[in-house]
């Protein structure tokens, strides 16, 4: 599936990445994905997707990049990104399984959620890249 196109179905029998696809920056972190790390999966904007055939909320969709499993396991943030790159195999495993590491796994995700919560002050972010404030995942802050 190209980035940003349809909306991914609620049978899926590879993972699906959920991003923001109004948000340049995160546009571009998938054409860099989808060129380069190439995942055996799925990948549609949220505002695109079946949110509710794939178990998530909008709310958390516009909080953080998402994984989503056929078994419907949801990953977001640095984590999400472990899967993606675990996924996508060969030179990319590595990084990906080290993201999984106890101590890396909580700096990962601080290093996220920094750059998800400025995401549009990056190389290619846009002003619509800004992160309304919807209360993180599930709606709670």
């Amino acid at each position: 599936m190209r980035a940003g196109a349809g909306a991914a179905p609620s049978g899926a029998r590879r993972p699906v990445l959920v991003f923001d696809g109004d948000c340049g920056f995160c546009t571009r972190c998938v054409e860099f994905t989808r060129r380069w790390v190439r995942p055996d999966a799925d990948i549609v904007a949220w505002q695109r997707a079946d949110l509710a055939g794939l178990g998530v909320t909008a709310e958390r969709a516009a909080h953080e990049v998402l994984w989503v499993t056929p078994p419907g396991a949801v990953s977001g943030g640095a984590r999400a990104v472990a899967k993606v790159l675990l996924r996508a195999g060969g030179v990319w495993a590595p990084l990906g399984a080290v993201l999984t590491l106890p101590g890396v796994r909580l700096v990962a995700h601080a290093a996220y959620r920094v750059v998800a919560d400025h995401r549009g002050r990056l190389p290619g972010g846009t002003a619509s890249c800004g992160v309304a404030d919807v209360g993180g995942p599930g709606g709670a802050p």
